[in-house]
């Protein structure tokens, strides 16, 4: 079956990967509802009133990581493309915030991934600002083995808050038979395969070789579902002191009362006793719990998930 095929009917038959017009559109008449309701189109600002549009669109990844206590998340700077900074300065900037190769550069105003990638030294670095005409971050890149979506929310009259998802995130990645080249391990992968383009521009100088028997190769290092990542739902993990340290955390951001934290972890007991932990980003009112992209996940269900996160902004 040629490739653009096999492509079409991997999205057509999990809905995981279907265009959010689609997947969204139920909930953009119940959005027009809760407007009606709530006499503005604009009510989910006011959810998080601490950041830009609540975090619904456009808001500032770095003006966010400004809200966190500053051991929660990785050493991060924003490079301004307007100032047009030499490579050189760039570099100055890093080693002066303790800013290491491989490091991630992502936009300062983008989602699901876009441009999005691990920088490992100098030539990266520049052939990546060439290519960038917007604001960016660079952050150091965490290696903890686990990496996980957590969504929180409170209403601003509580106390205590409510863990409603936890996404654990398995990396694109192929393992090797001693037989078979990566080109062909990648086409054997439905996920690997819608990244195929992607694949075969980053890795030419490995598309014929053959894998070791056994050997695991991550494709991509970043947890985002349109990079290939595998969602997987670990709301089993959710008791009273997960909550409890969400709660905690979620109390110290000013403002902050609805969103999705993108962190990675040592492990989730660690992370309940609040140690060994990073939070590489934190969404607002436009955040999914993302859990409902695991595979084989219903597509009612999932609506039904995005409904109650819908009503409960409205009613934050």
């Amino acid at each position: 079956m040629k490739l653009y095929l096999r492509k079409y009917f991997i999205k057509l038959w999990h809905w995981e990967y279907w265009s959010m017009n689609v997947v969204y559109f139920p909930i953009m008449l119940y959005y027009l509802y809760l407007s009606f309701r709530a006499r503005s189109f604009m009510f989910f600002t006011a959810s998080n009133p601490s950041i830009e549009n609540g975090g619904m669109l456009g808001e500032s990844k770095w003006e966010i990581f400004k809200l966190l206590p500053k051991d929660t998340f990785p050493n991060t700077i924003l490079i301004e493309c307007n100032n047009n900074i030499p490579l050189k300065n760039v570099l100055e900037k890093m080693q002066e915030n303790n800013i290491n190769f491989p490091c991630i550069a992502k936009p300062d105003r983008g989602e699901r991934g876009w441009k999005v990638q691990k920088i490992h030294n100098e030539n990266e670095l520049d052939e990546y600002q060439k290519n960038t005409n917007i604001d960016f971050l660079l952050q150091n890149f965490v290696d903890y083995p686990v990496e996980l979506s957590v969504f929180y929310y409170r209403y601003p009259s509580s106390e205590k808050g409510y863990v409603s998802s936890v996404t654990a995130k398995e990396l694109l990645y192929v393992l090797g038979n001693g037989k078979n080249t990566l080109k062909e391990l990648i086409l054997q992968k439905s996920r690997a395969v819608l990244q195929y383009e992607t694949l075969e521009k980053l890795y030419q100088n490995e598309w014929e070789n053959i894998l070791p028997k056994d050997e695991k190769k991550v494709l991509v290092p970043y947890g985002n579902h349109c990079r290939g990542a595998m969602f997987l739902n670990y709301e089993n993990v959710i008791d009273e002191q997960f909550t409890h340290f969400f709660d905690e955390l979620s109390k110290k951001i000013q403002g902050f009362y609805y969103g999705r934290y993108d962190l990675r972890c040592a492990s989730i007991e660690d992370l309940k006793q609040g140690k060994n932990f990073q939070i590489v980003e934190l969404n607002g009112a436009g955040a999914e719990p993302s859990h409902i992209y695991q595979p084989n996940y219903s597509f009612f269900k999932a609506q039904k998930t995005l409904f109650f996160h819908f009503k409960t902004l409205c009613n934050i």
